[in-house]
């Protein structure tokens, strides 16, 4: 999308909040504040740490889950929840640079995922509004039909249930898609909110608000956190998305980090189908549906881009509304939100021991945006190692892996884009003083010859920081979408004070008086 791209009239609302937490009430927990011992430390607590907690605590382990901030306010917060193997036309990229074996576990992984999901909500009678639908990746270029071809191909090579199709219910110039059978959608935070109380029931710890820093070796594991509490244990499984903890496993250097952007819309019932959609083209486009009060909302996401590298942010919104209308002839939109997900070099997730050396550290990262299979996978995967079972995905999703091809490749591209990044911003000088910022504006500011970024808030306070990522020492952009900084190189976040959203900063931005 060029720089020029016109905004429409919109009510959207000014603020992002995702519509699953804005529908539904989730329980809160103290902050870790003294030194606690115990089996099994989870860090994040998003589906990887909740779903490995619940399955922990169920077998009788004791453990304490902690999250930085509140429970299921990242990356699980702001998903589409979709839960699917469909997870893009990667099939026949995987047998092409995998293998068809280790193509076909992926897929069977994801399945054995899907279908853990099913039989819980159906067991513990989980309202979760959960419903099955066939999935749908379709096309309206003449590339994403030869794309659509082989991504077929690989289908039948591997046995998946599905095939391409004639067509599909959306008001679009579609020129051929491809459907996945007997896949699901739900309310991730009603599922994960019964499993948050199961945890506690089976006498599991949880902490909010507990920021996870290091991790010593003592010769136990132990958690160092910033509020100085310690977190001992014989094992730690790391879930923060972007795991806090590296281990030797330089995954800034190994994964690079997209935001995407979400609107959930009430829309007419009648025009909006069943069934699940993903488009190969580019810009990406995503619907599903969900129920609301009888009403069908309309949930559209796409517009991906490198983290601090998009342009103006509420463009992408802009674009996903416009997108909403012309498949909808009434479009009120109730909420919008974005994500932050992690692409490994391979598109493999990362979930298993972080290395050989500490064999009770466990991490589980790079989702490529389908958090809600590969973040029950790393609950069972992980689970199942800590429980001394054996678990048949556990050699493919290993962390320490190096895959030739297309990994090398992607390493020097993704390195060398970080090193360009770091040179544009110290290059990038501004002769405006912080008094010239406007009222939720911000801009990029010279104080006392050094570059600085400044934000009026609405209520006409100034607030402003030294632009340099306390990470590696790239210069973060203003998010205007959000109201954060952003780096462009690792993905690090920071509130428009300078604290840290998400990492692999640990420290804050430097404020300037």
């Amino acid at each position: 999308m060029s720089d020029d791209y016109t905004l429409i009239d919109s009510s959207m609302p000014e603020q992002p909040e995702p519509y699953w937490r804005d529908s539904v009430d989730l329980p809160s927990f103290p902050s870790l504040e003294e030194d606690t011992a115990i089996d099994v430390a989870i860090v994040g607590g998003g589906i990887s740490g909740i779903t490995t907690a619940y399955l922990l605590s169920r077998e009788g382990v004791k453990v304490a889950l902690i999250e930085a901030n509140e429970l299921l306010n990242g990356t699980t917060g702001h998903t589409t929840a979709k839960i699917t193997a469909q997870h893009g036309a990667i099939y026949d990229e995987f047998i092409s640079h995998l293998g068809k074996v280790k193509a076909k576990l992926y897929y069977e992984a994801a399945t054995d995922a899907l279908q853990f999901i099913q039989n819980l909500v159906k067991e513990e009678q989980i309202d979760c509004d959960i419903s099955s639908e066939d999935a749908y990746l379709y096309t309206t270029t003449n590339r994403g039909v030869n794309k659509l071809e082989k991504e077929n191909e690989a289908y039948k090579t591997l046995g998946i249930d599905g095939g391409l199709v004639d067509s599909i219910p959306l008001k679009l110039p579609v020129k051929s898609a491809l459907v996945m059978k007997n896949q699901a959608q739900f309310h991730p935070l009603k599922y994960l909110s019964y499993l948050v109380n199961k945890i506690k029931e089976n006498g599991g710890k949880i902490f909010e608000n507990t920021v996870a820093v290091d991790i010593k070796h003592q010769p136990k594991p132990v958690i160092m956190t910033r509020g100085g509490a310690k977190l001992t244990a014989n094992h730690v499984v790391v879930a923060s998305h972007f795991p806090f903890y590296d281990g030797g496993g330089l995954y800034f250097s190994r994964m690079y980090v997209e935001r995407s952007y979400v609107l959930a819309a009430k829309v007419k019932k009648e025009e909006c189908p069943d069934g699940m959609y993903l488009n190969v083209d580019s810009p990406s486009r995503s619907l599903r549906y969900t129920m609301r009060d009888g009403e069908k909302l309309a949930i559209i996401g796409g517009e991906e881009h490198k983290t601090g590298q998009g342009i103006n942010t509420q463009y992408h919104y802009e674009a996903l509304e416009q997108y909403g209308m012309e498949l909808f002839s009434e479009l009120d939109i109730q909420n919008k939100w974005s994500a932050q997900d992690m692409v490994t070099l391979d598109k493999l997730p990362y979930i298993g021991r972080i290395n050989r050396t500490h064999r009770n550290i466990y991490v589980a990262t790079g989702y490529r945006k389908w958090g809600m299979t590969n973040g029950t996978l790393a609950g069972l995967l992980i689970s199942d190692l800590i429980l001394n079972r054996k678990n048949r995905y556990e050699t493919l999703y290993r962390p320490s892996r190096f895959i030739a091809d297309p990994s090398v490749k992607k390493f020097i591209t993704n390195n060398a884009d970080v090193a360009k990044q770091l040179l544009q911003g110290k290059f990038d000088k501004s002769e405006l003083h912080p008094d010239d910022v406007k009222t939720d504006e911000s801009a990029v500011v010279n104080v006392n010859g050094k570059r600085a970024g400044a934000y009026r808030d609405k209520e006409g306070h100034l607030h402003v920081v030294d632009t340099t990522c306390t990470h590696m020492g790239c210069e973060v952009h203003w998010n205007q979408g959000e109201r954060t900084w952003d780096c462009p190189c690792h993905g690090s976040r920071y509130s428009y004070d300078g604290e840290v959203i998400e990492g692999p900063a640990k420290k804050p931005l430097k404020k300037i008086e």
